[in-house]
């Protein structure tokens, strides 16, 4: 099973608490205006890869937990929940951002509600120039929720 990745960063300490490995992934529909990764929104803009390379890609830094960014995971869900799965298996902590709201997504296809169940905290919400504020911890905007999620159903949100 293929992916269409943007790039794979090791060692970041912003997109999630702690020091994470970053997969970007290309596509997204919600192509917010200032947005900082408009060259994700096309899905073939990415590189196709294998699920499994992409796991080994990431294993090969065994001092971080992953964050899913883009683009947006959620449009690749079917192939993400299998990396996700794989990556929760072998103990990472999972952060994932996402232009959708929690709600949307669990109105969403089967799919992306599988991805949800391997995530441990959810980014949602789109991007809002004009609810930037500098000093926002993990998200670009303050419409945008940060969700501590327990197979797949929130607990609670952490406030920053």
């Amino acid at each position: 099973m293929s992916l269409y990745v943007m790039s794979i960063v090791h060692d970041s300490v912003v997109d999630g608490e702690g020091l994470r490995t970053v997969i970007f992934f290309s596509g997204c529909p919600h192509q917010c205006p200032a947005c900082h990764n408009e060259q994700s929104w096309k899905l073939t803009n990415g590189t196709k890869m294998t699920v499994d390379d992409v796991y080994e890609e990431v294993m090969s830094n065994p001092l971080t937990d992953v964050t899913l960014s883009g683009g947006d995971p959620f449009v690749q869900a079917k192939e993400v929940a299998q990396l996700a799965k794989r990556l929760k298996d072998a103990g990472r902590n999972i952060w994932a951002y996402t232009g959708y709201t929690l709600e949307e997504l669990k109105e969403e296809a089967k799919d992306k509600q599988e991805l949800l169940r391997y995530v441990d905290v959810l980014v949602d919400g789109r991007f809002i120039l004009e609810r930037k504020f500098p000093g926002l911890l993990f998200r670009g905007s303050d419409n945008q929720r940060i969700w501590k999620l327990k197979d797949g159903e929130p607990i609670g949100l952490i406030s920053t």
